[in-house]
């Protein structure tokens, strides 16, 4: 027997086709198969002769386990590797850090002369997928932009106020917003960005409110927090010399919890944890109006206090009557609802303030039906009309019309009974100064 490296070529036999064959050589009087062997782009070719057959046999086995071996070991290895990886900071070097813009041009917005959100160079509505397969950073982004009037540097609240907020004796308008991310001034956000300022904020109630005659407070029930950073957590010191097994348990524990958060979120990014601070006295939707109340829209000089309060801004108004029923009924001439959440059976409300919200106020709900068309209460609550839209935060800019009519009717109606009742008290008078005059 004898080996040579060879090109390997295959060729067929005409008398067997052996898939390994090279060619057909004489041994002995017989003609016995040249095997090949692959190794790197050679062929080792053995020219056995017949006893030769059964120890290649062997030697072929051999090789093959060996070969199963290091493929065994090659994967225990590629293992042990991958759980080394951190799925945590591989992911963060995937999605962006969450720093965000701090003022609307950094964010290269702005609204255009129709007061509508559009990006100062292509002109375009604002954009939320503006990175692929990053919903969570999106996200972010777009809470970020909502929260640029709204950074806070102490746990404290405000309030806007006209500058004849607490002088106008005539007339005052307070506007209250629902629950959720809007702050002091916005209807609904979504609103903002996606459609144009005036169906999303109270800027138009405020301008027209303004031109006829009204002060103004905006108030922001929303801010109830500070949030501050919490101190990093001291890690224990581990044992320097820990034991081996100890060591892997922990690490496959590590591992595990790691390829579940991967499996949660595609793209994982640990935010840093925060603490919630409550801000004294308004710590809640209600708190904040109860608190407004008391010192400002009580001490304010305006006869007629007239009130727009959207979704659960309706709730907070209903619970300041049940903490302020009287100054309420004696200072508030009208109230305008726009989808309210309020329910006066489970915020347990008064006889007399179930009768006054009948008489004063009116609430616009989301309908199919065309606006102001009257609709049935099932609850003996304040009249409900059709706010002309079937969309909840539409429900105040389709009804700013119908509201400001309203307030005008109301005050004009307390207006003629005072005059009727000047007059009478001037006639009176006068009848008992010329009786005097005849005694």
């Amino acid at each position: 027997m004898f080996v040579s490296l060879l090109p390997f070529e295959r060729t067929s036999s005409k008398k067997h086709d052996f898939p390994f064959c090279s060619q057909w050589l004489p041994c002995g009087g017989f003609e016995t198969p040249t095997w090949g062997f692959v190794g790197s782009d050679q062929m080792l070719i053995l020219h056995l002769g017949g006893a030769e057959l059964a120890l290649c046999t062997l030697i072929l086995t051999a090789m093959a386990q060996v070969a199963i071996q290091e493929d065994g070991e090659k994967t225990t290895a590629l293992k042990d590797l991958l759980s080394r990886i951190d799925l945590d900071e591989l992911m963060k070097k995937d999605e962006p850090p969450f720093t965000f813009p701090k003022t609307l041009e950094e964010f290269e917005y702005t609204f255009n002369e129709n007061g509508q959100l559009r990006h100062i160079k292509t002109r375009e509505p604002f954009m939320f997928n503006i990175r692929e397969d990053l919903h969570r950073w999106n996200q972010k982004r777009y809470e970020a932009l909502g929260e640029l009037d709204a950074t806070m540097d102490e746990p404290s609240s405000f309030i806007y106020l006209s500058p004849d907020a607490l002088s106008n004796p005539s007339k005052l308008l307070v506007l209250i917003q629902g629950s959720g991310v809007v702050r002091a001034g916005q209807w609904a956000r979504r609103l903002i960005i996606n459609q144009d300022l005036n169906s999303g904020t109270q800027i138009p109630f405020i301008t027209r409110a303004m031109e006829e005659g009204y002060s103004v407070m905006v108030l922001n029930p929303n801010e109830n927090f500070l949030e501050v950073e919490k101190p990093p957590k001291s890690s224990p010191t581990e044992p320097s010399e820990e034991p081996v097994e100890k060591k892997e348990r922990r690490d496959d524990r590590e591992g595990k919890k790691r390829k579940e958060f991967y499996e949660k979120y595609r793209n994982p990014q640990k935010e840093t944890e925060t603490e919630q601070i409550p801000i004294r006295e308004n710590s809640s939707s209600e708190e904040h109006v109860l608190y407004v109340w008391d010192h400002f829209v009580s001490k304010a000089a305006a006869k007629n206090v007239f009130i727009v309060a959207h979704s659960y801004g309706g709730l907070s108004f209903v619970e300041l009557m049940n903490h302020r029923e009287n100054e309420v009924r004696n200072k508030v001439c009208a109230v305008a609802l726009t989808d309210s959440a309020h329910n006066l059976w489970l915020q347990e409300t008064s006889k007399s303030t179930q009768d006054w919200m009948q008489e004063h106020c009116c609430n616009w709900v989301s309908s199919p039906e065309p606006l102001d068309t009257p609709l049935d209460s099932m609850l003996p609550d304040c009249p409900r009309v059709s706010a002309g839209t079937e969309r909840h935060e539409l429900t105040s800019w389709m009804s700013f019309d119908s509201i400001f009519r309203f307030f005008g009717e109301v005050l004009k109606v307390k207006e003629d009974e005072e005059e009727m009742s000047t007059n009478i008290v001037s006639t009176r008078s006068s009848a008992l100064k010329s009786k005097h005059q005849d005694l």
